[in-house]
């Protein structure tokens, strides 16, 4: 049985609500990581350019949803 028949969303899309759910899932794990380090700038430096990646990389997959999604129907 194919993945589609399974879940009733065919293999790309599943995939990129996945690499969406894993991206937003980083970037609430890189804010604990910037609340432990407040008072090392070098750090939350990179942690926020860290986690500014992963938001843009759950709202591309986003927008990529939505034309699929429109397209689907």
């Amino acid at each position: 049985m194919s993945d589609q028949q399974t879940t009733g969303t065919s293999d790309p899309t599943y995939d990129v609500i996945s690499v969406v759910y894993h991206a937003l899932q980083g970037a609430d794990t890189i804010q604990r990581y910037l609340d432990d380090s407040s008072t090392d700038e070098e750090l939350r430096n990179y942690f926020q350019q860290v986690q500014q990646g992963y938001r843009r990389a759950a709202d591309m997959g986003k927008q990529l949803l939505v034309q699929r999604i429109e397209h689907e129907h």
